[in-house]
């Protein structure tokens, strides 16, 4: 990744976007967002897969709240759902076209396979903002969170929980679906931390992300070091964090070793309540959302979107995609009121349920 702003301004880049946001809501007559001819722009938003909750809870609504504020209420988001087929997405990018979208949000199933039709939006004069994942093909603009930051947020939470036992056994990573450029920032990330710190016992890249796959491949790293052996677990996130416990479990594991995680999932904020998973990344997702959103109403009107971007990256494909980055943030037992709590993502009640009411109570969560 080439980055010509370094991570030390993607705070403050990323906190300006607010006040850019209503700058552009403020804005009447000119071209911004919020007082142009084209405040009736048609977004079409594609993502990923339902498999992990943060796409159809968080990522859809504030995108859809952030075009609205940004076009008072004329815009509108037309919205597909790919079920991690890429094939799917694909005519998904058509159907797009055919409807005569003013600009596409993609977060893709895969990098590669989407870069075909991206072209084809292109070629229909569709800008194209990739989210969350750096699609490849001709995209105009990328917003996500910094991906190597984020695994070595992980790799440093790992080796916390470890100490001075860190190369006392063997450790298993797994890592995210091969289709996913995120996945390999994230993977890099945590090696760069942890290589020459810990002994990787075994090391798997999960097909698709899917929480059933992490647990096959944890019952097969158990079975080939033993039980005994594995002193912690990278986990890419919370999701086939949930995989790995259960199969830990059903292995007879019942003092659980440290295990990471990403996405703040309610499930994993509830495991780290329990003492199941050692901690998660919480990634802001409205920061996300709505440079998306104001980067797509931008250009759908044919605005430039340089004031809003903090960092230059660059694609297998495309060199110097202007992007918005957004750091996250380690999120263990210790600080979860003043993250999902404090944030509205989710109340006390959400997490602390009757099961986990003993719990909450000893880490004061009530």
């Amino acid at each position: 990744m080439n980055a010509h702003l370094g991570r030390a301004a993607v705070a403050v880049a990323v906190s300006a976007i607010a006040v850019s946001l209503a700058a552009c809501g403020a804005e009447d007559g000119d071209g911004r967002p919020g007082g142009s001819p084209g405040e009736a722009v048609k977004v079409g938003l594609l993502l990923p897969e339902n498999q992990t909750a943060r796409y159809e809870k968080f990522d859809k609504p504030l995108i859809e709240k952030e075009v609205a504020r940004l076009t008072r209420g004329k815009g509108k988001v037309l919205y597909a759902n790919a079920k991690q087929d890429a094939t799917a997405q694909n005519s998904q990018v058509d159907m797009m076209i055919t409807n005569k979208v003013n600009v596409l949000i993609i977060d893709a199933v895969d990098s590669k396979a989407i870069a075909g039709a991206v072209k084809r939006a292109k070629d229909a004069g569709i800008p194209v903002v990739a989210y969350d994942r750096l699609a490849e093909g001709p995209i105009d603009a990328y917003t996500s969170f910094d991906n190597e930051d984020v695994g070595k947020v992980q790799g440093k939470a790992l080796l916390e929980a470890l100490g001075d036992k860190a190369k006392d056994g063997q450790i298993v990573m797994m890592n995210g679906s091969v289709t996913d450029p995120n996945a390999k920032g994230f993977k890099s990330g945590a090696h760069f931390v942890l290589d020459g710190k810990v002994n990787v016992g075994k090391e798997y890249d999960t097909v698709d992300w899917k929480p059933e796959n992490a647990n096959t491949n944890m019952a097969a790293a158990l079975s080939a070091l033993g039980k005994g052996k594995i002193t912690g677990v990278y986990s890419a996130n919370d999701g086939m964090a949930g995989g790995i416990i259960n199969a830990l479990k059903a292995a007879g594991v019942t003092n659980l070793p440290p295990i990471t995680g990403q996405d703040a999932e309610l499930a994993g904020v509830q495991r780290i309540v329990a003492g199941e998973q050692y901690m998660t990344v919480y990634k802001r997702y409205a920061p996300e959302a709505a440079a998306a959103a104001e980067m797509a109403v931008m250009l759908a009107q044919g605005e430039k979107i340089d004031g809003v971007i903090n960092q230059i990256v660059d694609s297998p494909t495309t060199k110097g995609v202007r992007s918005v980055l957004v750091p996250g943030i380690p999120l263990t037992k210790s600080n979860i009121k003043s993250t999902v709590i404090d944030d509205g993502v989710y109340t006390v009640a959400e997490i602390c349920t009757e099961k986990y009411a003993t719990d909450c109570a000893v880490i004061g969560l009530k």
